[in-house]
């Protein structure tokens, strides 16, 4: 709706001429008449009168949807906060989900998981040379072998044909045999 529209539909729920209306803001009923047929338009203090007069805002009186905007900026931030919560909500329960199973795993796995490091056999280590190399082989009943400074190819030797894990006196015999046959000593 214009704005002389709604002068004129305002100045007559009102029931006031052009005439009355027109002393009320100071102009005269040809400047109404003007206004209601969009001739002319009031200036800011004008419509400052017409408002109090007619009593309703400037916004209204100029039809600026004004309301309905802000109605729907805070409908539209309403359901933005609402997805913005939804999805907080969402990675909520993940977290939470993650942190349940995670401090079950770590439950099941403390008293579950075998004794790691924790050696429950007979284990023997020696100290062998081959032409002014020195190297650390280690042995457990348990399976564990380590050769420090071994080559592949020396460690999978030792491991494939020298040592019996069940036989640590056998392992130990037959180590020495090894570096003794190749020209160097174990001690």
């Amino acid at each position: 709706m214009k704005l002389g529209e709604n002068i004129l539909k305002l100045r007559k729920q009102k029931g006031l001429s052009q005439e009355q209306l027109g002393e009320i803001v100071d102009v005269t009923r040809q400047t109404i008449s003007n206004w209601e047929l969009g001739i002319t338009y009031p200036n800011p203090e004008q419509l400052k009168l017409l408002s109090k007069a007619l009593n309703i805002s400037i916004d209204e009186l100029l039809d600026n949807d004004i309301k309905n905007r802000l109605e729907e900026k805070i409908s539209n931030t309403e359901k933005l906060a609402g997805i913005i919560i939804k999805i907080l909500k969402v990675i909520g329960i993940g977290f939470v989900i993650l942190l349940v199973i995670d401090i079950t795993a770590l439950i099941l796995f403390s008293i579950l998981r075998p004794n790691v490091g924790i050696r429950n056999s007979e284990s023997i280590e020696m100290e062998c040379s081959i032409q002014n190399k020195d190297y650390i082989i280690s042995v457990g009943t348990d399976g564990y072998f380590n050769c420090s400074n071994c080559s592949s190819e020396l460690q999978n030797d030792l491991k494939n044909n020298y040592i019996d894990f069940s036989d640590l006196s056998k392992t130990l015999e037959n180590i020495n045999n090894y570096f003794k046959n190749n020209n160097g000593i174990c001690e």
